[in-house]
């Protein structure tokens, strides 16, 4: 799926040149100067493209030199008309956020004016000073970086796998950091990283039980078989930590929740917390986990993902906690084959006050759209994100002004999905699509940042009743594992 977005960035960058007209207004293209990279292109690249056209970042092609931009010339003309380039995807109707691309008239009118009089290189004296990207390609300076032990051999062919690696927390006490950025050593086949605090507790006691990290590779039960962490049917479980949220969701009756440090996916771009007045907290001790979900793009590749935190140096006194609802959809309701609008919403309560930062749809092949409506205690109502999704970009949306969220106020999330032909990026659109991690099933996760009290824990924060509260055989199993510490009902293989 990585080589299929590349190409696909390439194609749309291509596909806008043929479809685009060849002629435009006079007024873009009427300039009082001469249009040349060095004086007046490489100043607009440098403020809004160069953070992922560079050298080892998710865009397919460089624009920090006249060689390597001047062959798109054409391809960004039409990108920039055809608002298809800066990425975005947020109904402008509803919010207004931070971090939405900003190129201005003037901004498009110079690149369509480079493209239509020759793309001229220009003076060399007239170019601007290059900026200094931080080495390795941080776009902040960390002041202490973690990684995998070791680099990870992903496979040439295959549907993908989601892998966890456990890393030493390099906080031995509690500590607030203000930014956290992820860094995929091998953007090509990375679809997402997670990154948590492991959980001490039940989590560790499972993995102890059953033996070794990767002990749900395979476990059979009366109920089924669960291999590499994905069930059979509609047992499916995202490893140990999904195994252990569902089985609380059925002792409580509540919706479980991922906490989250930190998420990476194509596009995105790292949260820096002070922009919010606010900070995130690392608990110290114990082990980092960090979750990767690999997707083989034709060719064997090595990955060994990085990550940066930048340190807290004032006195912290608001928190922002990133929260992902794990099971907002009914799993035994797969999305019919050929349908192009399947709907599917959910609803989270917030159970104290709070200030919503930050969104982030998250789907797969069949992802169309995503809405966010709260519904505030006294019944007004308000859209604060309407967005398209685009498995290839997936972005994050920073609300400008954070809002204010009373105790009681409802999160109803909204989403579509197309299963039809219709969808170009549809692998099989004659089936059927259940609903899993992997690339080629489905997801439906409204991720979110929130901002509260410093001394708030996450589990407070909000509630939802998940739509499937079924308790099967392997489950059972499992939970009679735990209670007994008797492992001799599973045969591994």
């Amino acid at each position: 799926m990585a080589r299929f977005r590349v190409l696909a960035l390439v194609a749309a960058m291509a596909l806008v040149v043929v479809a685009a007209p060849m002629s435009f207004p006079s007024e873009l293209t009427d300039q009082s100067h001469p249009v040349t990279f060095n004086k007046d292109v490489l100043p607009v690249l440098e403020k809004n493209c160069q953070t992922c056209h560079r050298p080892g970042e998710i865009a397919p092609m460089s624009f920090l030199s006249y060689e390597s931009t001047r062959p798109f010339a054409k391809a960004i003309k039409s990108a920039v008309l055809s608002k298809q380039m800066p990425p975005w995807f947020a109904d402008a109707e509803y919010g207004e956020f931070r971090n939405s691309p900003k190129l201005t008239n003037d901004e498009i009118k110079t690149l369509v004016a480079w493209a239509d009089t020759g793309a001229a290189e220009g003076n060399p004296l007239d170019r601007i000073p290059t900026r200094k990207w931080e080495a390795e390609g941080w776009r902040t300076k960390p002041d202490v970086v973690v990684s995998m032990p070791q680099a990870f051999r992903v496979p040439a062919q295959g549907a993908g796998e989601i892998r966890e690696f456990f890393i030493p927390n390099p906080f031995k006490e509690d500590t607030w950091v203000r930014s956290i950025e992820i860094r995929p050593g091998n953007t090509s086949v990375v679809h997402h990283v997670i990154l948590q605090v492991a959980d001490q507790t039940r989590d560790a006691q499972l993995r102890s039980s059953l033996g070794s990290a990767a002990a749900l590779s395979v476990i059979r039960t009366n109920g089924g078989v669960v291999t590499n962490g994905f069930g059979d049917g509609a047992s499916a479980y995202s490893g140990i930590s999904g195994v252990l949220s569902k089985l609380q969701e059925l002792k409580t009756g509540q919706g479980s929740f991922m906490t989250m440090e930190a998420v990476y996916a194509p596009g995105t771009t790292p949260i820096d917390f002070r922009y919010s007045d606010s900070a995130k907290l690392i608990h110290g001790g114990g082990q980092l986990r960090i979750e990767v979900h690999y997707t083989p793009n034709g060719k064997e590749t090595l990955d060994q993902t990085k990550i940066g935190f930048t340190l807290a140096k004032e006195p912290v006194k608001r928190s922002f906690v990133l929260m992902a609802p794990e099971h907002m959809v009914d799993p035994r309701k797969p999305i019919p084959a050929g349908d192009t609008n399947w709907e599917t919403t959910g609803e989270i309560t917030f159970s104290e006050d709070a200030e919503l930062a930050w969104f982030m749809p998250h789907m797969h092949l069949r992802g169309k759209d995503m809405t966010f409506q709260l519904i505030y205690p006294d019944g007004r109502m308000e859209t604060v994100l309407s967005a398209r999704f685009n498995f290839n970009w997936q972005l994050g949306y920073e609300v400008e002004k954070p809002i204010k969220i009373p105790k009681g106020t409802k999160m109803v999330v909204t989403a579509h999905h197309d299963n039809s032909a219709n969808n170009k990026a549809n692998p099989n659109p004659s089936e059927a699509v259940v609903w899993g991690d992997l690339t080629g099933q489905e997801m439906m996760v409204p991720w979110f940042g929130v901002i509260v009290n410093r001394d708030s824990r996450p589990e407070t924060i909000a509630s939802y009743r998940p739509r499937d509260l079924v308790l099967d055989d392997t489950l059972r199993a499992l939970d009679r594992m735990l209670t007994s510490g008797d492992t001799g009902m599973f045969a591994f293989e």
